[in-house]
């Protein structure tokens, strides 16, 4: 074999091993969560929250925090938090919307903030429509509900979008699938059909036909803007898109973004 032949082994080998290493570090990856239980007496929120276990199909029983609205028209967000963290990580970037009189239900995802079970696409699906139930049962109609996703959990609530009728819906950092993040960040070597969990939003988004608000900043550099940008053009009328141009992935809350929300949601149709 000559020295030529021995590179090219040499180099298949190590990239068929890097395929290897990514295809089985990807849940570890996608889901970074904290498996720490929150504190709800710890937070801001206490005196208006409630603690409710969600019953999830092959799962168990979750723990999410629910703040009815005190609003008139009973207007309530369902929150999808990103895959870092857990709920208690979300209570100030939820605080705009609650001194308005939303109601907020902050949905706990298994595997997650002490909560039983295993993350994956699959799971965090199962949670949201178990927390959909409870919302309708406790008079949330479809009239009344936004869904509201943040980064991971915009593929979640776009997913539930393709479900179930709502009065509108709000994506903040959107990734356009795990494939387009992780092509982005491993090119070459991050091939969708090694990966599990796909959460492949732009597949989806043209099915929707509600009310739309794309929310990313031109700095994000954990999910880049192109794929805000690449949403927000697939998707149908009424759409809105707000682009801070300072703002990265984790700073929107300090450059409009709840202003932006907060006019969103007061435009929405009575």
């Amino acid at each position: 074999m000559d020295v030529i032949a021995i590179i090219l082994t040499i180099v298949v080998l190590f990239y068929l091993a890097a395929l290897l290493f990514l295809y089985a570090t990807q849940g570890a990856k996608i889901f970074p969560g904290s498996t720490a239980a929150p504190d709800l007496a710890a937070t801001s929120i206490a005196e208006r929250s409630q603690v409710v276990m969600i019953d999830v199909d092959d799962v168990g029983k979750l723990l999410s925090w629910f703040m009815p609205a005190q609003r008139p028209d009973g207007r309530t967000i369902i929150y999808f938090h990103g895959n870092a963290g857990n709920i208690a990580d979300r209570v100030e970037r939820v605080l705009p919307y609650l001194q308005l009189g939303y109601g907020v239900l902050l949905v706990g995802y298994p595997g997650y903030g002490g909560n039983p079970g295993r993350a994956s696409e699959q799971s965090f699906y199962r949670t949201a429509r178990a927390n959909l139930d409870f919302l309708a049962k406790t008079g949330v109609t479809p009239q009344r509900l936004i869904m509201f996703g943040e980064s991971l959990g915009t593929a979640v609530a776009v997913q539930m979008a393709t479900e179930r009728k709502a009065l509108a819906l709000i994506l903040e950092a959107p990734p356009a699938s795990i494939h387009h993040s992780a092509w982005a960040r491993y090119p070459y070597l991050a091939f969708d059909g090694l990966i599990r969990h796909k959460f492949a939003s732009i597949d989806k988004i043209s099915q929707l036909h509600m009310p739309l608000l794309i929310i990313h900043g031109e700095r994000d550099t954990t999910t880049g803007v192109r794929f805000g940008r690449m949403l927000l053009n697939r998707a149908n009328e009424p759409k809105q898109g707000f682009f801070p141009p300072e703002a990265g992935h984790n700073d929107l809350m300090s450059h409009g973004m709840p202003e932006t929300v907060c006019s969103f949601l007061e435009a929405l149709p009575s």
